[in-house]
């Protein structure tokens, strides 16, 4: 889910937001500080968010909630049977560049 991401093509519309590393989410706090990352990525380049709208970004996010176990299946990963902050991290994220 980086920007870099090689499944992503030059001809996508958006990116996902760059928020840092996501690996050591793991508590209320953390995620919190995603979510202000996300802010101040997407205000700071507002046209380059796939789902910079509410209502794109509401309808990327529950996609990205059916999704999130086949992108953790993709990269060879188990998908906890509990949900996580990272895995809330992640979806947020996910959903801001979701097409």
């Amino acid at each position: 889910m980086q920007q870099d991401d090689p499944v992503r093509g030059p001809y996508d519309t958006g990116r996902f937001a760059d928020v840092g590393d996501m690996d050591n989410v793991t508590t209320i706090k953390h995620a919190a500080d995603v979510v202000r990352r996300m802010r101040i990525d997407l205000l700071e380049h507002p046209n380059e968010w796939e789902n910079s709208e509410l209502e794109c970004f509401l309808e990327a996010l529950a996609a990205s909630l059916e999704d999130i176990p086949k992108a953790y299946a993709n990269r060879d990963e188990q998908f906890p049977k509990q949900p996580t902050w990272r895995i809330l991290a992640e979806v947020l994220v996910m959903a801001t560049g979701y097409e």
